[in-house]
């Protein structure tokens, strides 16, 4: 899941990128509304993070021109600006969570949590594809009903396939999603983290398909078959 974050505070901004990639987010870092508005423009984004007061250009005008050219990322507002006719302008321009500074850190992980599953259309806690078990709640796997430890990566590519359970995700949408702009991740490296999947999840009789010159999917083995791929 990607994650656009846009705030001038930048010790307040480096401690969220920080614990966000520790989720296994990919994050992009901002920290003026101009910038915020030209990424958010030629980028897609599961999540923007919005702080209201910054220089070159505010938020709620980052807000309005995201949603004037039909962006559907989800918005949280995130500001010491907690009047009641700031909250009411916010989500009258579309935002989709306000958030007031200072604030608990446990809260503001929650609300990026509810913000993407309601983003991904998924009311469930929880999504399952076989012996295959995601709790959004805290972005683990149980197989069969044992915690699956997982790089982040790796477990960034299998929440993207389950969630998206029997159908073709494209290589570039793995990539849009796993990688923030100073990132890179080449074919290579996806094999790697497929064939590393595959391992894990062939002894419970799933694995992870290629669709030629496409991408992947996850898919069921069948009974007493071996993984081909």
């Amino acid at each position: 899941m990607r994650i656009l974050l846009v705030e001038d505070d930048r010790s307040l901004a480096e401690g969220l990128m920080t614990l966000l990639r520790q989720s296994g987010y990919a994050v992009d870092l901002v920290h003026d509304g101009a910038s915020a508005e030209a990424v958010a423009a030629a980028e897609n984004f599961d999540l923007v993070i919005l702080d209201l007061n910054l220089p070159q250009m505010d938020g709620l005008s980052v807000l309005r021109a995201m949603r004037s050219r039909r962006n559907t990322a989800a918005v949280m507002i995130l500001t010491a600006r907690g009047a009641p006719e700031d909250r009411v302008r916010g989500l009258d321009l579309g935002a989709d969570d306000y958030l007031i500074k200072p604030f608990d850190v446990g809260e503001f992980e929650a609300r990026v949590r509810s913000l993407l599953r309601r983003q991904a259309g998924l009311k469930s806690a929880t999504v399952s594809f076989g012996p295959l078990v995601l709790d959004l709640t805290t972005r683990s796997f149980t197989l069969d009903g044992a915690l699956l430890d997982l790089p982040a990566r790796e477990r960034g590519l299998l929440e993207l396939l389950i969630r998206k359970a029997g159908k073709v995700v494209a290589r570039e949408v793995i990539v849009q999603s796993l990688t923030s702009l100073e990132d890179e991740l080449s074919a290579n490296a996806i094999e790697q983290y497929v064939s590393r999947l595959r391992k894990r999840l062939a002894p419970a009789g799933l694995t992870l398909r290629t669709a030629r010159g496409i991408g992947y999917y996850l898919d069921h083995l069948p009974p007493g078959a071996a993984d081909a791929g």
